[in-house]
């Protein structure tokens, strides 16, 4: 690269009007640094640009502008205080009536419980094996859990196995109530959305906070949630959710800070990728292909066509 044009007047960084700051070049490690002249302030998306005054040693500029975002770390994070999962955090997903595997493959990353239902309402599992062998039984392994994860069921009386599932759906209700009843009164300010009725969601970017719809909600496209890796947004749904499209996340914003609470049926559609929790008081439908990053929680039964369901790391 020719180090004269890496500069501040071909690197910036802008909120709406130019950072101040200086722009230097390290040839050996090929690294352009841009240090603003004061702190970036926290929880806010800022775009970086190079643009095509820079060149190559032999004077090749880009063809075209390089511009991406980023969001600075909130230390206290934006937006209302996380949904408390307590032990229903333990699983990936975790229904009351029935789990049914309907199309392979599927793939869950993260444990299964079912609870008060039996492990017989666990349906269409490959190699679905009972353990220990002989009982009473612990847990069960199948070929569509992966990365450690177990299939846990009221009925398998071993161990502590019965009484955590129960534990984990009062959390589940619990979390679910919680979700439901927030209100623009949280600490911190956070932003409070109300969306009277039903409505329609493509192309938007949200910011952390509360949003709100009082009955049904339908993703049609791609939607963004830009913030930090701390911050937090609650999505009330007064109805049904039905979701075509993804749910892109921004500026390091995590899944596990993302609460969907939804009265009705959730859907997502073929294709469809999802990010964040899942707390429904009806059915949960992953068709062909639909991924996630997140969790189903959900009072009803999960059912899975070719889904890709990953829990979050912690």
């Amino acid at each position: 690269m020719n180090a004269a044009t890496i500069i501040a007047a071909n690197f910036t960084v802008a909120n709406g009007g130019a950072v101040a700051g200086v722009v230097t070049y390290d040839a050996p490690s090929k690294t352009a640094t841009f240090n603003p002249d004061s702190n970036l302030l926290n929880g806010t998306v800022y775009t970086a640009t190079i643009t095509t005054g820079v060149t190559d040693s032999a004077g090749n500029a880009l063809l075209a502008n390089e511009a991406w975002s980023f969001t600075t770390v909130s230390l206290l994070g934006i937006g209302p205080a996380p949904v408390l999962l307590g032990a229903a955090g333990n699983y990936a997903i975790l229904a009351e009536s029935a789990v049914d595997v309907q199309t392979i493959p599927t793939v869950i990353t993260g444990n299964v419980g079912i609870s008060p239902a039996a492990a017989t309402f666990l349906f269409g599992f490959s190699n679905f094996t009972k353990m220990p062998v002989g009982g009473p039984y612990v847990y069960a392994t199948a070929d569509e859990v992966v990365g450690g994860g177990l299939l846990y069921a009221a009925d398998f009386t071993g161990g502590t196995t019965s009484s955590d599932l129960t534990t984990a759906i009062a959390n589940k209700l619990t979390a679910y109530n919680d979700a439901a009843g927030r209100a623009d009164d949280g600490p911190g300010g956070y932003d409070y959305f109300l969306n009277v009725g039903g409505g329609t969601l493509n192309g938007q970017t949200l910011t952390p906070g509360l949003h709100r719809w009082t009955s049904a909600l339908d993703i049609t496209g791609d939607i963004t949630l830009s913030g930090g890796p701390n911050d937090v947004w609650i999505f009330q749904v007064g109805g049904t959710l039905d979701m075509v499209g993804s749910v892109l996340l921004l500026g390091g914003a995590l899944p596990e800070n993302i609460f969907w609470q939804i009265s009705g049926v959730t859907t997502l559609a073929a294709g469809a990728h999802f990010e964040g929790i899942i707390l429904c008081a009806s059915d949960v439908w992953m068709i062909t292909g639909a991924t996630m990053n997140g969790r189903v929680l959900t009072a009803f039964q999960a059912v899975l066509q070719m889904a890709t369901i990953t829990q979050p790391t912690p």
